[in-house]
This record gives structure tokens, sequence and C-alpha cells, in this order.
């Protein structure tokens, strides 16, 4: 063992219901070292890093601490030794102020149990700036931005002063400039010797930030060396066995002359004005922008999870009016939200269940009863189309699947409803590459066969390489029409930052006379 290295796995395996997660895993984290962590969902990342914090016992294999065995019961024993996370899912009481989310699980009492906030204050003061965040430590959770959240989550685990740090897909919710402010934060922390394991499907993030990469899949490490000798397509090839020579389908479907949806006029107060956009029978239209630029509002309203104050919404002709998204639902539509935990999933059911519910109607038997045995074939191939891995699809509840797995059992659910007018905000956040080019077969096979499919993506090129026409939004406006003849990623990014000459303010104005 070398004398820098702080965490040291040696042999390490987990099995649930007699399937290996992780088998036989080896490997070590120096200090002050970032180590990059990648691997398909399912791989093993979040087993192993359960492991690590005292969630999971593993089977077998030895770990050790500074040199000395580390046998952590329970977390409490990783957070003692100086092992924090940042997980993808932050974990913040979004109703508390960002001093009670830092200190919720200490807070420092002098001789009496009451506690010391004007002391609490200044600590969290200080922490914040540290991190180049300067907000009141008084502040709810709920009125910040992803970003300063993440911020929030990562001051909440320097206040127990590590000396490791595992980030889970940290750069889901944040835009371009949130990351590169995080990853000038991680390099500060490795400068002062705190060691980082670093996870995402973001290989290009991987290479930039990592000083080594180890690579699972299914379970094992197959790859492992110094972040400069890697390269994207070396680490997708150690990933899923194989290379993808392309990322995006080679061919797009056409668009038909038919109409599914159109939007004439709408608006919301504060949030969309004067929306006017149509999608076709077999086309696939882009949505960009950057945050807060009323994209998912949109895609809300258009469901009819979301009201809405003025305008039409038109689907294959027929005015759609204020229904509700079962209304919707019914006439064919359907929504992959970009808040899977909340929105799109029910977590303490199972896998068989989630990807049931909204096709249930079309497997009604006499009288209304589900007919079980039509529902399950369907399932249990979108299961297998999506490569969704649970070890019993009746058993294993969702929340016990990686992020990555539950995503895909929001896209699953959906499917198996064969929607006329697919909505899908973020499809593929936190979502592996091979998943990935999956998930842009899929997409493309339904527009081949009629489907209309409106795409939300903060990814500039994922969008440009799906779609057959991008649409450009800036606070709540579509700014700018892009057709495929004419895509170009500098011209959209600055479409993006633009905004029309009657400002927000005179938008909301108007519509406070009304």
């Amino acid at each position: 063992m070398e004398t820098n290295t702080i965490l040291q796995m040696e042999n390490i395996s987990k099995a649930f219901f007699n399937v290996y997660a992780v088998k036989d895993v080896s490997f070590s984290v120096n200090a002050g070292e970032i180590l990059g962590l990648i691997g398909e969902n399912g791989a093993g990342k979040s087993t192993l890093m359960n492991i690590i914090g005292g969630t999971y016992w593993p089977d077998g294999g030895k770990m050790y601490w500074k040199g000395e065995p580390y046998v952590p019961q329970t977390t409490l024993d990783a957070v003692k030794r100086g092992i924090a996370f940042i997980h993808q899912e932050l974990n913040l009481f979004n109703n508390l102020s960002v001093v009670d989310n830092i200190y919720i699980e200490n807070f420092e009492t002098g001789k009496f149990p009451v506690i010391k906030r004007k002391r609490l204050r200044e600590k969290v003061t200080e922490l914040l700036e540290s991190v180049d965040l300067h907000i009141s430590p008084d502040i709810a959770v709920e009125r910040l931005a992803p970003g300063e959240r993440q911020l929030v989550e990562i001051v909440k685990a320097l206040s127990k002063d590590p000396k490791l740090i595992i980030f889970d897909e940290p750069t889901t919710s944040l835009t371009t400039k949130e990351t590169q402010k995080l990853f000038g934060l991680i390099k500060k922390l490795k400068s002062q010797g705190i060691s980082i394991i670093y996870i995402s499907h973001i290989l290009a993030d991987i290479g930039e930030l990592s000083d080594r990469i180890v690579v699972l899949r299914d379970g094992c490490i197959t790859d492992t060396g110094k972040s400069e000798e890697f390269t994207i397509n070396r680490m997708i090839s150690s990933m899923i066995g194989r290379d993808i020579k392309q990322m995006y389908p080679e061919q797009k479907p056409k668009a038909r002359e038919k109409v599914l949806l159109e939007v004439k006029n709408l608006s919301q107060p504060r949030i969309v004005h004067n929306i006017n956009l149509h999608v076709n029978s077999g086309e696939i239209v882009g949505i960009f922008g950057l945050m807060g630029s009323g994209r998912s509002e949109l895609a809300q309203i258009i469901f009819g999870s979301e009201p809405y104050h003025e305008g039409q919404i038109f689907l294959r002709g027929e005015l759609m009016g204020r229904q509700n998204p079962i209304t919707r639902i019914i006439k064919g539509c359907a929504f992959v939200t970009e808040n899977r935990r909340e929105e799109g999933l029910f977590m303490e059911l199972p896998v068989y269940d989630n990807i049931s519910l909204t096709a249930l109607r079309k497997y009604r038997a006499n009288l209304g009863v589900i007919s079980h045995r039509r529902l399950e074939e369907p399932v249990k191939k979108t299961i297998s189309d999506l490569s969704i891995k649970t070890t019993n699809i009746k058993k294993h509840q969702v929340k016990g699947l990686s992020g990555g797995n539950q995503q895909k059992v929001v896209v699953g659910k959906w499917l198996l409803t064969v929607p006329e007018l697919l909505i899908v905000d973020e499809p593929t956040r936190g979502i592996d590459v091979g998943s990935k080019v999956e998930i842009y077969g899929i997409l493309n096979d339904l527009a081949r066969n009629g489907t209309g499919i409106l795409a939300i993506s903060s990814e500039l090129e994922e969008i440009i390489g799906i779609c057959n026409r991008i649409l450009v939004m800036s606070r709540g406006e579509i700014i700018e029409e892009f057709d495929e003849a004419h895509f170009d990623q500098e011209s959209i990014i600055r479409a993006a930052f633009r905004q029309n000459t009657k400002s927000k303010r005179e938008e909301e104005r108007s519509y406070d006379t009304k």
C-alpha cells in the first residue's frame, strides 16, 4: 500500500438475490487525488459507494482507511472517518434555511441545550465564502438556483472536515457556467489535500478532472490507468465492451404534412409569452434555452399539468382547452418529466407497476379488470428494449435502482402507451453513453412510425443530433427557429442569450392591467 493512500479496496464483493452487484473489486484513492469512476447504469458504482459509506456491508473483501482496517457498521462510521457524499439527488430540506440544512445533523450547543445560532451563522458564512457563494445563511433553500443548492450541499460536506468527498453525477442540473464553477472548486479542494471520487456519465468531464480513471462493467473493473492514457473511445469501449461508431441516428426521420400539435399565442404571466409552435407527425422538434428560459414550464403547460392565461393548444386539430394530464394521456400525449423522483416515479413501487401504470386502460378485460396476462409480455419487452437492470421486476422497488435505470423506467412507462405526441424533458439525464444511444434510437424509431416528439435538453449537441428543427427560448419567449440545414452551435447559443426588445417587466405589467 502506498504511503499516501487514504482508501484501499481489496477484492470487494456484494451480491443481491445471488446476483453480484460488485465482484472482486480492488482499487485505491490517494490523498489529494481525483479518481474518476465510470460505468454503465447498473455497473456497480452506487453499490460500491454505499459500501464505502457504510450503507451496505460487503460479502467479501477488505477495506483500509489510512492503512488501518476499515469496517463501517453505519453511515455515521464513514462520517467520523471523514467521508462525505454529494449525491445526484441533493439531500436538502427545501423549506429550511441554509444554516439549518448544514447543521441539522449536529447543532452546536453550550452547557445548556440551546443552539448557538449566532456562532453557526458565522461558521456557515465563512464556508459559503470559501466556495464563492454570496448568500445569506438564513435564506430558504427553495429560493436558491440549482447551482447554488449544489454548492450548499458541498458546504454541508465541508462543515464535517472531510478527507474524501464522493461526487455522484453532480452536474446534471447545472448550467455550463455553474459546472465550470464547480470544477474550479473541486480542483481547489484537491489542492488542499482533499481526495475526490468523481462519478459521471459525461466522459469529457471525467477526462478533464481526473488524475486516474477506474472503469466498471457488470460489477467488475475492466480498465484503469492515468487519465491522460484514456481517450473517449477507450472509456466507452471499456464501459460497454464495444465501440460506438455512431452516437446519433445516421438518418433522421422526415416530418409528414400532418400537424399533430399546434400552439397559438400561448401566454402565462411571468412564465411564457406569446408562444407559437407546431409539431408534425414524424417530426422531432427540439427546444433549447438557458436555465430559467421557460422550457420545462412550457412543456408542463402543453401537457396540462400547469395553467395558462391566454392562447390555444390543438392536438390533431382538436382544441385541448385546459384539460388535466389524464385527458391529455387518453388523447395520446405522453410526457417524460425532468424530475423523475418527484414527478415521474412511485419510488416505493416495483419496476413492473411503474412501467405498467400509465397503460393500464389499454389492458382492461371484462368488467374493467386488468388483464395482467396480456400486460406482462409488453412490460418485459420494454424492460429488455431499454436494458433496465433489475433483479426482479415485480419485487425490486424503483428506489433501489441506479439513477440511470430510474430514468429508463420513466421513459419506458410512456413507450408502453404508444403515444402520438411525446414530450421529453431531459430524456437522457443521468444515463450512460450506451443507454443514450439506445434512447436516441427509440425516439428515432417512434418518429419514423409517425409519433411527433417535442424534445427539451440542456445538451446542445444532443438537440442537434436528434432533431429536425430547433426552437430557442429566452425569458419565456421563442426567440428564433432553426431548420436542420442551418444548425450551428454558435448561432444557437447566441440566440439563447438574446431576448426580444419588449422586456419581461413590461410583459408582466401588461398582464397585471388586464
